[in-house]
């Protein structure tokens, strides 16, 4: 039996969905690129960082967990979201302390690349600066908390994927942070380099060591796509 098909309309366009869908694997899936960070196809969708935010028939929602329904209107790259979108990463730069010239993630840093994508040249918020903890006991993989967004990737895919449950969230508000299921910190879990939570994170706060700097300048992920533009290009090789 097919799936039953519906038609959404993404700023103007109509376009095919099936029935179950989120409104984010919709617009993947038909070349349009709504942004993202905490959200990852082989993870469940976690709804932390607000960053696929739309307006669907005039009320905000996320894009990762809001389904389809027929006829459904949904506003993506107006200038309303597009200015809403560059504040959340706005904020999430000077809520932690990103050092993105000597990253090692630089170049294929999620973050970094949403922010070039919305033309952010410095965030508009005071930094915080704040104390934050890196932990190397580990001896394959280490754990900077100064780039951490809280995106809860680590968490769910150690979670689901990995069967280990090393990371969670532990505090409240700004105090939040990610912690480890162990009290000697990384050395004392059974995280491994090979895991997924050690693979999935899109900023430079979870690392595997002695790999880092190996891609030159000019060929890392971002250096000559935009992020997003494998999405896109959905949509003109079927255009």
């Amino acid at each position: 039996m097919s799936e039953q098909k519906l038609h959404i309309i993404i700023d103007g366009t109509e376009i095919p969905a099936e029935a179950g869908k989120t409104i984010l694997e919709a617009a993947d899936t038909a070349g349009i690129y709504i942004p993202r960070l905490c959200y990852h196809p082989e993870l469940i969708p976690g709804g932390h960082c607000r960053l696929c935010t739309v307006k669907a028939n005039g009320k905000p929602i996320n894009a990762c967990t809001m389904t389809v329904t027929d006829g459904m209107v949904i506003e993506n790259n107006s200038p309303e979201m597009r200015t809403q979108r560059r504040h959340i990463l706005e904020m999430l730069f000077v809520e932690g302390n990103h050092f993105c010239p000597f990253c090692e993630a630089s170049g294929s840093c999620e973050l970094q690349a949403l922010a070039y994508r919305h033309g952010m040249t410095a965030p508009l918020y005071p930094y915080f600066f704040p104390a934050r903890q890196v932990d190397a006991s580990h001896p394959e993989v280490f754990i900077d908390r100064n780039r951490c967004i809280l995106c809860g990737r680590c968490v769910r895919a150690s979670r689901d994927k990995d069967g280990k449950s090393v990371f969670g969230f532990v505090g409240r508000g700004i105090g939040t942070r990610i912690a480890v299921d162990s009290e000697a910190g990384l050395s004392g879990t059974r995280l491994d380099a090979a895991d997924s939570a050690a693979r999935l994170c899109p900023t430079g706060s979870i690392v595997i060591k002695r790999l880092a700097y190996r891609i030159p300048y000019g060929k890392r992920l971002f250096d000559l796509s935009p992020i997003g533009t494998d999405i896109e290009k959905k949509r003109k090789d079927d255009g």
